[in-house]
Protein backbone atom coordinates (compact mmCIF):
# COMPACT_ATOMS: atom_id res chain seq x y z
CA UNK A 1 0.00 0.00 0.00
CA UNK A 2 1.68 2.87 -1.37
CA UNK A 3 0.87 5.67 -3.76
CA UNK A 4 2.69 4.30 -7.05
CA UNK A 5 1.90 1.00 -6.61
CA UNK A 6 0.97 -0.28 -10.10
CA UNK A 7 0.10 -3.48 -8.81
CA UNK A 8 -1.66 -4.20 -5.66
CA UNK A 9 -2.63 -7.27 -4.55
CA UNK A 10 -0.62 -8.84 -6.92
CA UNK A 11 2.86 -8.53 -6.08
CA UNK A 12 5.54 -11.03 -5.03
CA UNK A 13 7.19 -9.14 -2.45
CA UNK A 14 6.26 -6.74 -0.29
CA UNK A 15 8.04 -3.40 1.28
CA UNK A 16 7.86 -1.28 3.92
CA UNK A 17 9.93 2.43 3.59
CA UNK A 18 9.33 6.24 5.08
CA UNK A 19 9.50 9.24 3.08
CA UNK A 20 11.52 12.71 4.50
CA UNK A 21 9.44 13.76 6.93
CA UNK A 22 9.75 17.00 6.91
CA UNK A 23 7.64 17.08 3.31
CA UNK A 24 4.44 16.98 3.11
CA UNK A 25 3.90 15.10 -0.31
CA UNK A 26 3.91 11.42 0.85
CA UNK A 27 2.78 9.94 4.22
CA UNK A 28 5.78 9.26 6.91
CA UNK A 29 4.70 6.04 6.87
CA UNK A 30 5.05 5.81 2.72
CA UNK A 31 5.27 2.27 1.76
CA UNK A 32 3.02 -0.03 4.35
CA UNK A 33 2.27 -4.16 4.29
CA UNK A 34 -1.03 -4.64 4.99
CA UNK A 35 -1.62 -8.52 5.74
CA UNK A 36 -5.45 -9.69 7.05
CA UNK A 37 -6.94 -13.08 7.88
CA UNK A 38 -10.07 -14.74 7.55
CA UNK A 39 -10.38 -16.46 10.85
CA UNK A 40 -14.15 -17.40 10.71
CA UNK A 41 -13.20 -20.97 9.47
CA UNK A 42 -10.92 -21.43 12.52
CA UNK A 43 -12.75 -18.52 15.17
CA UNK A 44 -16.18 -18.87 15.05
CA UNK A 45 -17.32 -15.27 14.09
CA UNK A 46 -20.72 -13.49 15.43
CA UNK A 47 -20.04 -14.47 19.04
CA UNK A 48 -20.30 -11.04 20.13
CA UNK A 49 -17.33 -8.84 20.59
CA UNK A 50 -17.26 -9.14 24.48
CA UNK A 51 -17.12 -13.05 24.12
CA UNK A 52 -13.54 -13.45 22.58
CA UNK A 53 -10.96 -13.08 24.55
CA UNK A 54 -7.51 -13.08 22.94
CA UNK A 55 -4.50 -14.30 24.95
CA UNK A 56 -1.85 -14.13 22.87
CA UNK A 57 -1.24 -13.11 19.11
CA UNK A 58 1.43 -13.83 16.91
CA UNK A 59 2.25 -12.45 13.35
CA UNK A 60 4.95 -13.82 11.48
CA UNK A 61 6.23 -12.51 8.20
CA UNK A 62 9.57 -13.51 6.39
CA UNK A 63 12.30 -11.38 4.65
CA UNK A 64 12.80 -11.28 0.95
CA UNK A 65 15.95 -9.80 0.86
CA UNK A 66 19.45 -10.51 1.46
CA UNK A 67 20.91 -8.24 4.23
CA UNK A 68 19.79 -4.98 3.22
CA UNK A 69 17.89 -3.83 6.43
CA UNK A 70 19.22 -3.06 9.38
CA UNK A 71 17.86 -5.28 12.75
CA UNK A 72 16.34 -2.66 15.79
CA UNK A 73 14.19 -4.33 17.55
CA UNK A 74 13.42 -1.26 19.68
CA UNK A 75 11.02 1.45 18.89
CA UNK A 76 12.19 4.97 17.57
CA UNK A 77 11.23 8.15 19.13
CA UNK A 78 9.53 10.32 16.56
CA UNK A 79 12.31 12.97 17.30
CA UNK A 80 14.58 10.87 15.97
CA UNK A 81 12.83 11.18 12.71
CA UNK A 82 12.96 14.90 12.67
CA UNK A 83 15.40 16.92 10.54
CA UNK A 84 18.84 17.75 12.78
CA UNK A 85 18.22 21.31 12.01
CA UNK A 86 14.75 20.77 13.94
CA UNK A 87 14.89 21.91 17.56
CA UNK A 88 12.84 18.59 18.43
CA UNK A 89 15.40 16.38 17.14
CA UNK A 90 17.08 13.86 18.97
CA UNK A 91 19.44 11.79 17.31
CA UNK A 92 18.47 7.82 17.04
CA UNK A 93 21.37 5.93 19.63
CA UNK A 94 21.25 2.30 17.72
CA UNK A 95 21.19 2.05 13.74
CA UNK A 96 18.70 0.82 11.89
CA UNK A 97 14.83 1.60 12.18
CA UNK A 98 12.30 -0.66 14.09
CA UNK A 99 9.62 -2.83 12.04
CA UNK A 100 6.32 -2.04 13.70
CA UNK A 101 3.01 -3.90 13.63
CA UNK A 102 -0.55 -1.74 14.20
CA UNK A 103 -3.95 -2.00 13.45
CA UNK A 104 -5.44 -1.38 9.46
CA UNK A 105 -7.80 1.97 9.90
CA UNK A 106 -9.96 2.81 6.71
CA UNK A 107 -11.28 6.08 5.32
CA UNK A 108 -13.49 6.68 2.11
CA UNK A 109 -16.44 4.11 2.94
CA UNK A 110 -14.08 1.43 2.59
CA UNK A 111 -13.95 -0.66 5.68
CA UNK A 112 -12.57 -4.26 6.76
CA UNK A 113 -15.69 -5.75 5.38
CA UNK A 114 -15.49 -4.34 2.10
CA UNK A 115 -11.68 -3.70 1.44
CA UNK A 116 -9.70 -6.39 -0.89
CA UNK A 117 -6.25 -6.86 -1.92
CA UNK A 118 -6.65 -4.59 -5.51
CA UNK A 119 -8.68 -2.15 -3.55
CA UNK A 120 -7.30 1.57 -4.74
CA UNK A 121 -4.83 3.04 -2.74
CA UNK A 122 -6.92 6.46 -2.50
CA UNK A 123 -9.81 8.19 -3.70
CA UNK A 124 -9.93 11.12 -6.33
CA UNK A 125 -9.39 14.60 -6.41
CA UNK A 126 -6.21 13.67 -4.05
CA UNK A 127 -4.84 10.66 -4.79
CA UNK A 128 -1.49 10.65 -4.44
CA UNK A 129 -1.04 13.13 -1.25
CA UNK A 130 -0.47 12.64 2.44
CA UNK A 131 -3.19 11.17 4.83
CA UNK A 132 -5.30 10.10 1.89
CA UNK A 133 -4.86 6.56 1.25
CA UNK A 134 -7.80 4.12 1.97
CA UNK A 135 -6.27 1.76 4.17
CA UNK A 136 -3.64 3.17 6.90
CA UNK A 137 -2.02 2.15 9.97
CA UNK A 138 -4.19 2.45 13.33
CA UNK A 139 -3.58 3.17 16.61
CA UNK A 140 -5.15 4.75 19.65
CA UNK A 141 -4.47 7.92 21.21
CA UNK A 142 -3.91 9.10 24.80
CA UNK A 143 -7.54 8.93 25.33
CA UNK A 144 -8.18 5.71 23.45
CA UNK A 145 -9.91 7.37 20.23
CA UNK A 146 -8.61 5.48 16.98
CA UNK A 147 -5.74 7.44 14.73
CA UNK A 148 -4.24 7.53 11.84
CA UNK A 149 0.27 7.39 12.51
CA UNK A 150 0.82 7.44 8.99
CA UNK A 151 2.35 10.56 9.79
CA UNK A 152 3.57 10.10 13.67
CA UNK A 153 6.93 11.75 12.91
CA UNK A 154 5.18 14.88 11.34
CA UNK A 155 2.96 15.30 13.71
CA UNK A 156 5.30 15.15 16.79
CA UNK A 157 4.04 11.91 18.83
CA UNK A 158 5.38 8.24 19.58
CA UNK A 159 2.46 6.15 17.95
CA UNK A 160 1.34 3.49 20.36
CA UNK A 161 2.41 0.07 18.67
CA UNK A 162 0.55 -2.81 18.58
CA UNK A 163 4.23 -4.98 18.55
CA UNK A 164 7.59 -4.46 17.56
CA UNK A 165 9.48 -6.86 15.00
CA UNK A 166 11.60 -9.58 16.60
CA UNK A 167 14.15 -12.01 15.47
CA UNK A 168 15.60 -14.08 17.81
CA UNK A 169 18.43 -15.23 16.11
CA UNK A 170 20.28 -12.02 15.30
CA UNK A 171 21.40 -9.13 17.56
CA UNK A 172 20.55 -5.24 17.40
CA UNK A 173 22.67 -3.73 13.95
CA UNK A 174 23.20 -6.92 12.83
CA UNK A 175 21.95 -7.37 8.46
CA UNK A 176 18.96 -9.38 8.33
CA UNK A 177 19.37 -12.22 6.16
CA UNK A 178 17.21 -13.78 3.66
CA UNK A 179 14.43 -15.84 4.85
CA UNK A 180 14.43 -14.45 8.50
CA UNK A 181 11.12 -14.69 10.33
CA UNK A 182 10.25 -12.14 12.12
CA UNK A 183 7.39 -11.89 14.87
CA UNK A 184 4.89 -9.69 16.25
CA UNK A 185 4.11 -10.64 19.95
CA UNK A 186 0.80 -8.67 19.84
CA UNK A 187 -0.04 -6.45 23.11
CA UNK A 188 -2.91 -8.13 23.95
CA UNK A 189 -3.08 -7.10 27.16
CA UNK A 190 -3.60 -3.51 25.95
CA UNK A 191 -7.24 -2.75 26.72
CA UNK A 192 -7.93 -0.86 23.21
CA UNK A 193 -5.88 -3.46 21.32
CA UNK A 194 -7.78 -6.13 22.60
CA UNK A 195 -11.01 -4.78 21.61
CA UNK A 196 -9.52 -4.27 18.02
CA UNK A 197 -8.68 -8.25 17.69
CA UNK A 198 -12.36 -8.71 19.19
CA UNK A 199 -13.62 -6.61 16.78
CA UNK A 200 -11.77 -8.75 14.09
CA UNK A 201 -12.81 -12.02 15.28
CA UNK A 202 -16.56 -10.91 15.59
CA UNK A 203 -16.61 -10.25 12.20
CA UNK A 204 -14.13 -12.88 10.96
CA UNK A 205 -11.48 -10.40 9.25
CA UNK A 206 -8.69 -9.49 11.40
CA UNK A 207 -6.11 -6.74 9.49
CA UNK A 208 -2.65 -5.55 10.40
CA UNK A 209 -0.37 -3.35 9.01
CA UNK A 210 3.19 -3.71 9.19
CA UNK A 211 5.20 -0.12 8.96
CA UNK A 212 8.70 1.25 9.20
CA UNK A 213 10.29 4.46 8.62
CA UNK A 214 13.37 3.18 7.57
CA UNK A 215 14.57 6.61 5.06
CA UNK A 216 14.89 5.84 1.44
CA UNK A 217 16.00 7.52 -1.82
CA UNK A 218 13.59 7.62 -5.01
CA UNK A 219 13.38 4.08 -6.19
CA UNK A 220 16.11 2.77 -3.73
CA UNK A 221 17.41 2.70 -0.41
CA UNK A 222 18.25 -0.25 2.48
CA UNK A 223 14.54 -1.04 3.13
CA UNK A 224 13.33 -4.43 4.35
CA UNK A 225 11.07 -6.17 1.82
CA UNK A 226 8.55 -9.34 2.82
CA UNK A 227 7.46 -12.46 0.64
CA UNK A 228 3.76 -12.37 -0.87
CA UNK A 229 1.47 -14.86 -0.72
CA UNK A 230 1.51 -14.73 -4.32
CA UNK A 231 5.13 -15.13 -4.29
CA UNK A 232 6.19 -18.67 -6.56
CA UNK A 233 8.84 -19.29 -4.11
CA UNK A 234 5.76 -20.35 -1.61
CA UNK A 235 4.10 -22.45 -4.16
CA UNK A 236 7.10 -24.87 -4.04
CA UNK A 237 7.69 -24.70 -0.20
CA UNK A 238 10.99 -22.53 -0.96
CA UNK A 239 9.15 -19.03 1.55
CA UNK A 240 6.59 -19.01 3.62
CA UNK A 241 3.39 -16.12 3.63
CA UNK A 242 2.61 -13.82 6.35
CA UNK A 243 1.41 -16.66 9.27
CA UNK A 244 -1.22 -15.57 12.61
CA UNK A 245 -1.37 -17.83 15.42
CA UNK A 246 -3.81 -17.04 17.74
CA UNK A 247 -4.75 -17.97 21.10
CA UNK A 248 -8.50 -17.46 21.85
CA UNK A 249 -11.50 -18.40 24.65
CA UNK A 250 -14.95 -17.76 23.50
CA UNK A 251 -17.59 -16.97 26.01
CA UNK A 252 -17.05 -14.52 29.15
CA UNK A 253 -14.29 -13.26 29.43
CA UNK A 254 -10.92 -14.37 32.05
CA UNK A 255 -9.45 -12.30 34.54
CA UNK A 256 -6.94 -9.73 33.59
CA UNK A 257 -4.50 -11.67 35.51
CA UNK A 258 -5.61 -15.42 34.07
CA UNK A 259 -2.95 -15.57 30.98
CA UNK A 260 -4.27 -18.74 30.13
CA UNK A 261 -7.70 -18.19 30.62
CA UNK A 262 -8.18 -21.76 32.90
CA UNK A 263 -10.16 -19.84 35.44
CA UNK A 264 -7.40 -19.80 38.20
CA UNK A 265 -4.35 -17.90 38.67
CA UNK A 266 -1.46 -20.47 39.26
CA UNK A 267 1.77 -21.14 38.37
CA UNK A 268 1.28 -21.69 34.55
CA UNK A 269 0.47 -18.15 34.36
CA UNK A 270 3.37 -16.90 36.43
CA UNK A 271 5.45 -19.44 33.80
CA UNK A 272 3.50 -17.26 31.06
CA UNK A 273 4.86 -14.17 32.43
CA UNK A 274 8.39 -14.94 32.82
CA UNK A 275 8.84 -16.04 29.49
CA UNK A 276 7.58 -12.86 28.05
CA UNK A 277 9.77 -11.28 30.79
CA UNK A 278 10.73 -7.61 29.21
CA UNK A 279 8.93 -8.27 25.99
CA UNK A 280 5.43 -6.49 25.07
CA UNK A 281 3.70 -10.23 24.83
CA UNK A 282 1.18 -12.19 26.47
CA UNK A 283 1.83 -11.50 30.59
CA UNK A 284 1.60 -7.62 30.34
CA UNK A 285 -1.18 -7.19 32.46
CA UNK A 286 -1.72 -3.45 32.83
CA UNK A 287 -0.99 -2.74 29.29
CA UNK A 288 2.01 -0.51 29.35
CA UNK A 289 3.27 -1.81 26.97
CA UNK A 290 6.15 -4.22 28.73
CA UNK A 291 5.81 -7.83 31.08
CA UNK A 292 7.71 -5.97 34.04
CA UNK A 293 7.46 -6.28 37.96
CA UNK A 294 4.20 -4.26 37.57
CA UNK A 295 2.43 -7.44 36.15
CA UNK A 296 4.23 -9.85 38.38
CA UNK A 297 2.32 -7.72 41.50
CA UNK A 298 -0.96 -8.50 39.82
CA UNK A 299 -0.49 -11.90 38.91
CA UNK A 300 0.74 -12.47 42.55
CA UNK A 301 -2.13 -10.73 44.35
CA UNK A 302 -4.56 -12.11 41.79
CA UNK A 303 -3.62 -15.97 43.13
CA UNK A 304 -5.94 -18.44 43.16
CA UNK A 305 -3.66 -22.00 43.10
Amino acid sequence: MYPFNASPGARPTISTFGSDPASSDFDSRDGQFIVAFDTAPIVPSGQGEENYTITSAVLTVEFANDRIAVYDPTPDSWRSFRPPTDPAFVADTDPGQPIELFGCGFRNSFSALNFVENSPYSTPPNPLASGVRNAFALSFDSSGAPIDVSNNPRLSFDALQFATGQISELAPGDLIPLRSKMTFSVSVAQPKIQAYLRQGLNRGRVFFVVSSLTLVQQQGGNFPSFYARENPLIAVGQARPASLALTVQTGPSCAAADLNCDGTVNGTDLTILLANWGLNGNGDVNGDGSVNGSDLTVVLSAWTN
